[in-house]
């Protein structure tokens, strides 16, 4: 398993490597602003205390010795951002050797500009997995607990105009994994099925016209669909859709959008491999094994017509909502979004979501939606990217991962950012809550999971002040409540966790920093009656090339 999470990882790296590489688009002498590039690769080597303050005593050694970079080019059509670290783990005494690959990308490259662009993003990520397949951020409790997640994608978006209809699309494939080094349980200690890997693929194409240009109403015909191919029993979450929409504007702000298609969702597996006593069979990494002769089960179908209605307002180019109900997946559908950027110290995001996927699915979503230009904000101790990113459109979350059962399902929540600078301090917050239904074939090993959902919900946020040119203090909090399948029986694995953490560093000389911080962890587990907590700090030195 280690040759394959190293493949992974180096496919991160090269993805990240080919997007901070993004060329440079020409720049007219027109006195247009140049494009800018800012590369910081550094070294730290850092000593590290962990001691685990329940529900044992113990206290742990190690030398850290990290080396990464934060890469950030932005260009008038183009930019990419990418946030990458090593790190290498020496333990002393009881201590477990650890490495750790972690990052971030996300960039466009317009390879025709204004016409045709080519996006990507990749992520690498350490997180935690307990019972009832509830997921933390951070993994520090325990090493054995320890999980690593990756995700790709890429794919090219298009804009064209012909007389007054624009038409736009995009394409995308991409591929997720979930490498947990021990199964999971439910309360009842029977194994859940954890997501391994999936490989997505997306695909629109929109003809629109504007209001007044050439009819008083604004008319749109759009195509898509949606498919994930998930390892684990052979799933397979297919979603493909044509719908028409018309745009009546009632105020020059306020317009009303309708809707009506047809849509065709199918979700489908097939069962798990059983022994000479009907018994599933598990494998070494605590995964269902899947029958490869066994007929595809179908787990949920729809086929029929959609619809929906909304407003659009739009009182300045700093302020947007749209707001939906309808029809879709066969039951009510919300969904929409608000941005308010009043200037360009402050900026808040909210949007509500309705979809059917997977867990890969999910990874794809948020990575996409993530702007190119950000900062990634980083657990200060241990050196984990939480999911947390800030720019000066306001904040990014990836990473709000739930549950990790490997179950197809349909994920409705609602996901809030905001980001503040006031001074010489700034501020990114996000929270969010997020509720999925599993959808799984009458007859098949997963069937009882049909129905039960899992909750979750989560504040994430981060600080930076500045004291004066030579130092700064920054500080991170997490807390993440999950609710395993609360609506059904087998409830249970429900987990508290949260967490903060601290740090000061100052130059020592131009590119030398010297580094102080701690940070402490909590899990509250309903599996078990012990509770899990942890302290740590770190001295150490980091060299900025």
């Amino acid at each position: 398993m280690i040759w394959l999470l190293r493949l992974h990882a180096l496919a991160i790296l090269m993805v990240a490597a080919a997007l901070a590489a993004l060329p440079a688009p020409a720049v007219a002498q027109d006195g247009e602003e140049r494009p800018t590039t800012t590369i910081q690769p550094y070294i730290e080597v850092s000593q590290v205390l962990a001691a685990q303050l329940s529900p044992v005593s113990d206290t742990l050694t190690f030398t850290q010795i990290a080396a990464g970079v934060d890469w950030n080019t932005q260009g008038r059509n183009s930019g990419a951002s990418v946030s990458l670290r090593y790190e290498r783990n020496i333990g002393y005494g009881d201590a477990v050797d650890t490495d750790t690959i972690s990052g971030i990308a996300r960039g466009s490259l317009a390879l025709v500009p204004r016409n045709l662009t080519l996006e990507a993003g990749a992520l690498a990520s350490r997180t935690r997995v307990d019972a009832g397949g509830a997921v933390s951020a951070n993994p520090l409790v325990s090493e054995d607990a320890a999980s690593q997640i990756y995700s790709l994608y890429a794919g090219p978006t298009f804009a064209a105009r012909t007389g007054a209809v624009e038409v736009t699309g995009n394409a995308s494939v991409g591929y997720n994994r979930f490498e947990a080094q021990d199964a999971a349980f439910d309360a009842d200690g029977e194994p859940i099925d954890v997501f391994d890997d999936s490989v997505t693929y997306r695909g629109q194409v929109r003809a629109a016209t504007r209001v007044g240009d050439p009819f008083p109403v604004g008319l749109a015909v759009t195509a898509g669909g949606f498919q994930e191919d998930i390892s684990n029993l052979d799933q397979r979450v297919r979603d493909v859709f044509v719908r028409a929409d018309v745009t009546i504007p009632i105020a020059p702000t306020i317009a009303i959008v309708g809707g009506v298609g047809y849509e065709n969702v199918e979700v489908s597996s097939r069962d798990v491999l059983r022994n000479a006593n009907g018994d599933p069979v598990i494998g070494p990494d605590g995964r269902f094994q899947t029958d490869s002769s066994a007929p595809r089960a179908i787990a949920f179908d729809v086929d029929g017509f959609l619809w929906d209605v909304g407003v659009l307002w739009r009182p300045s180019s700093r302020t947007s909502l749209s707001a939906f109900v309808g029809e879709r997946y066969d039951s009510a559908t919300y969904y929409g979004n608000f941005t308010y950027q009043p200037d360009r110290r402050s900026a808040l995001a909210i949007n509500v979501y309705d979809s059917v996927s997977g867990f890969g699915g999910v990874l794809g979503n948020s990575l996409a939606r993530l702007s190119s230009d950000f900062v990634a904000q980083r657990n200060p101790v241990s050196g984990d990217f939480g999911g947390l990113v800030s720019d000066e459109d306001g904040v990014g979350l990836v990473n709000a991962l739930g549950s990790v059962r490997s179950a197809a399902f349909r994920g409705r929540g609602m996901a809030a950012s905001y980001r503040r600078q006031i001074g010489r301090l700034t501020a990114a917050l996000g929270a969010g809550y997020d509720r999925r239904t599993f959808l799984a074939a009458e007859g098949t090993v997963l069937e009882e999971l049909d129905g039960l959902t899992d909750e979750s919900y989560y504040i994430t946020g981060a600080l930076t002040r500045q004291l004066g040119r030579n130092a700064n203090l920054q500080a991170n909090a997490y807390v993440n409540w999950f609710d395993a399948a609360a609506e059904g029986e087998g409830a249970g694995g429900d987990l508290t966790a949260l967490g903060a953490s601290a740090s000061y560093n100052r130059s020592l000389t131009e590119r030398l920093i010297a580094r102080a911080a701690i940070a402490i962890d909590y899990f509250d587990p309903e599996f078990t009656s012990d509770d899990f907590a942890t302290a740590s700090a770190l001295l150490g030195l980091r060299y900025n090339f």
